[in-house]
């Protein structure tokens, strides 16, 4: 087989010689190993006389001509038979012969330069910008941050004026300063120096130089000069700057003292130190007047790091307000946390669950006193209609689960974002990187202009510099984001084995007129006079259909239909469920009904996207096995739906990361049991429990009497019974059981 033959181009410098600073030199080897390989001019084909000369040359001349036919400047060394012989070439020539490379090298040329030319990146003088390089603080977005700038060279060093101007006044493309080569566009380098200069008359922001500094180059500029300006710039973090974005980026090294002591007078519970780290992060950028989006994983404590914000600020300015927005269903558990934890937190709820307000009446001025108030509580569908709201400066705005002002064009999103705040803080537990769109809208709220315009955002995204352009915004939002996941090292050793957590929620309305109904009902029985084990099965048989309508009004009335929408449960076990499979982690859900569970099943299967598994009383033993081990797969089934008896024995589900009961069994024993199905020994997640209880029935009184461990319950919790509600006295029972309207409706405003 007879040898290969390949062509080099050579540009060597000669630094002695002023006039022609380069020689150009072809070659060709008849060996594929470059480093030991014989480099023979391309000239001396023409000097040899045996037979097949020309087909030698013809085979050399092959790619050169190839490559000519796009190449000017080869196309002359043709013609002029210069590819023959070593060739002088002028700085000029030598910048037409670099700008050429990847044309000789898609032609198959190997090319041979000088190290500090790159084609891709080539050496050029960086106008350089240091911002934030004095002294003055900072508050908020548009503050103006001072910016040095200068001309240097690649290794760092500053032009002078002088080398400036004279750079600026040369035709050369490629010209030579203190020894080093540069490529020049002197048209390009004035329209940039112009940018800037018209930049330093007003100053930056600390949004835009946040932005200059990540890579966008885009703001208030065409695309042609937007690509230039980050073409020929360089930024740098100045002092000021630095020292700034390293208080956001590392929160464990900030005002741990300070913080601990006002929290050890006022917040009643002892945050873990990765919360404390949260709390420090958010009262720095509150101090910055910096908004944020915390976005740890469902069950590390975001609502306690609020309220711990929240007590700082109130201890640095006690008549400052604050407004939280968030879905209906969460009313219960923040008011109860706050309650619990942050006593000296003034505050009020603005819906008809906690105070008698009507939307329209305070729309025509009736509007509630909140003067001696520091935190407003209400919902996204109150926020978006109570025009009162628009007119209070509110020191902070929190949204809480901010999956709900995703979308930018939902009317609900642009009201919220109107509402005047100075700082503004966002809670979601899932995951906000995967939906580009749905990140710009959240920081559009949170650092308005950070991320710039919607239109220009998506197109930067969608654009040929994509891994480029995700690069810069990782850059630019990594310190308004803090999320913390329950698998983290650092977090996972700080964290209890079990989270137990109450899911408050509400009734539809068809839910609230039978439960109504029920109760009515039974009065009236009660009123009759039944006595003994009459009105003992009487109170249990309505005490079962009122466990029946809070799941679901289908139950009790036996349509078999279970539409989501009817039901309070279905619903909240759907926001619930949204981000366990978003994580892809997996679930028990426990009931007592086992007619409930296929109706369930096939609910969560529209979820997760996949089905999961059944058992109940009626599951073969055999089976039950089977059904342990497919869930216990890695990639089995991402949830597993019980009933409380048959899956509260002999069962070890360790894969689960969350319990689910969909309905209680009023026996804390019973519950703990099934519970440790996937809390036991073997176990790898950290448990999160989730029981859903209907704000204003029975269920929420039942559980604060077991959560408060009084006398009454003492009485009719029964060892290993359920609670004997049968035994109460009427007025007791029909207590117990009433229904409260207002905090049982989420619609009701």
């Amino acid at each position: 087989m007879a040898p290969s033959k390949i062509v080099y181009f050579h540009l060597a410098e000669q630094k002695h010689n002023s006039k022609y600073p380069f020689a150009f030199l072809a070659t060709y080897t008849l060996s594929i190993d470059q480093v030991a390989a014989l480099h023979i001019p391309l000239g001396r084909v023409l000097q040899e006389n045996h037979v097949d000369r020309n087909a030698l040359l013809l085979e050399l001349l092959r790619p050169i001509q190839k490559a000519a036919e796009a190449s000017v400047f080869l196309k002359s060394l043709l013609t002029t038979d210069a590819i023959f012989k070593p060739t002088a070439l002028t700085a000029m020539q030598a910048y037409a012969f670099l700008k050429d490379l990847p044309l000789y090298e898609a032609a198959g040329i190997i090319i041979k330069v000088p190290n500090w030319w790159n084609s891709k990146k080539p050496p050029r003088p960086a106008i350089t910008l240091k911002l934030g390089n004095g002294s003055q603080a900072l508050a908020g977005l548009d503050a103006l941050l001072d910016f040095n700038l200068y001309v240097a060279l690649p290794d760092g060093s500053q032009l002078s004026n002088q080398e400036l101007n004279d750079i600026l006044a040369t035709q050369d493309n490629l010209v030579r300063i203190r020894g080093q080569w540069l490529e020049l566009d002197q048209q390009k380098l004035r329209q940039v120096l112009d940018y800037w200069g018209k930049k330093s008359k007003r100053g930056l922001s600390f949004a835009e130089s946040l932005r200059y500094a990540a890579g966008f180059h885009d703001a208030a500029t065409t695309d042609e000069i937007a690509n230039d300006v980050a073409e020929w710039s360089t930024i740098l973090e100045g002092a000021q700057l630095q020292k700034i974005l390293s208080f956001i980026r590392d929160p464990e090294s900030q005002g741990g003292t300070a913080i601990k002591t006002i929290l050890r007078q006022n917040l009643k519970a002892q945050l873990r130190p990765y919360q404390l780290h949260g709390v420090s992060w958010l009262w720095t950028l509150y101090n910055m007047q910096l908004g944020g989006c915390l976005a740890d994983d469902m069950g590390l404590g975001k609502t306690m790091q609020i309220l711990s914000l929240l007590l700082l600020a109130q201890n640095s300015n006690a008549e400052n307000k604050y407004l939280l927005i968030l879905p209906a269903s969460l009313l219960g558990n923040w008011v109860a946390e706050i309650k619990q934890f942050a006593p000296t937190l003034r505050y009020y709820v603005l819906h008809s669950s906690e105070n008698n307000i009507d939307a329209s009446e305070i729309n025509t001025g009736k509007i509630p006193n909140l003067t001696n108030l520091n935190l407003v509580i209400t919902t996204y569908g109150l926020a978006s209609r109570l025009d009162f709201l628009h007119h209070i400066n509110w020191d902070i705005i929190i949204i809480d689960e901010a999956q709900a002002i995703k979308n930018p064009n939902a009317k609900q999103t642009r009201i919220i974002k109107t509402l005047p705040g100075r700082v503004k803080f966002v809670l979601t537990g899932t995951p906000i990187e995967n939906n580009l769109l749905d990140l710009w809208s959240l920081f559009d709220l949170i650092a308005p202009g950070l991320l710039g315009s919607s239109k220009k955002f998506i197109k930067l995204v969608n654009s040929e510099q994509k891994p480029q352009a995700y690069s810069a915004i990782q850059r630019l939002i990594k310190p308004y984001i803090l999320r913390r996941l329950k698998n983290d090292k650092r977090i996972i050793n700080d964290l209890p084995d079990k989270t137990e957590l109450i899911a408050y929620c509400t009734l539809t309305k068809q839910q609230a007129v039978l439960y109504q109904t029920t109760v009515d009902e039974l009065k009236a029985l009660l009123d009759s006079g039944v006595k003994d084990i009459q009105r003992s099965g009487l109170v249990l048989s309505y005490l079962m259909r009122l466990k029946q309508i809070c799941n679901h009004p289908n139950q009790w009335l036996g349509h078999n239909q279970y539409s989501a929408d009817t039901s309070g449960k279905f619903i909240r076990l759907h926001e619930l469920c949204s981000v366990i499979a978003e994580k892809n982690e997996k679930v028990l859900i426990f009931t007592q009904f086992r007619e409930i569970i296929p109706a369930l099943s096939e609910f969560l299967a529209t979820i997760f996207a996949k089905p999961g598994l059944e058992l109940h009383g009626g599951t073969p033993i055999k089976k039950r096995a089977a059904l342990v081990k497919a869930f216990q797969q890695p990639d089995g089934p991402p949830f597993f739906v019980l009933s409380l008896k048959a899956g509260g024995t002999g069962l070890n589900l360790t894969n689960a990361a969350h319990v689910i009961h969909f309905d209680r069994w009023w026996n804390p024993a019973v519950e703990q049991q099934a519970t440790d199905r996937a809390y036991r020994i073997g176990q790898k997640n950290n448990v999160l429990v989730h029981k859903l209880v209907c704000r204003g029935t029975i269920e929420e009184n039942i559980d604060k009497i077991i959560a408060a461990k009084s006398t009454l319950a003492n009485t009719f919790i029964k060892s290993k019974r359920e609670i004997a509600l049968s035994e109460l006295s009427n007025s007791e029972l029909l207590n117990l059981i009433s229904l409260d309207l207002n905090r049982a409706l989420a619609d009701k405003v």
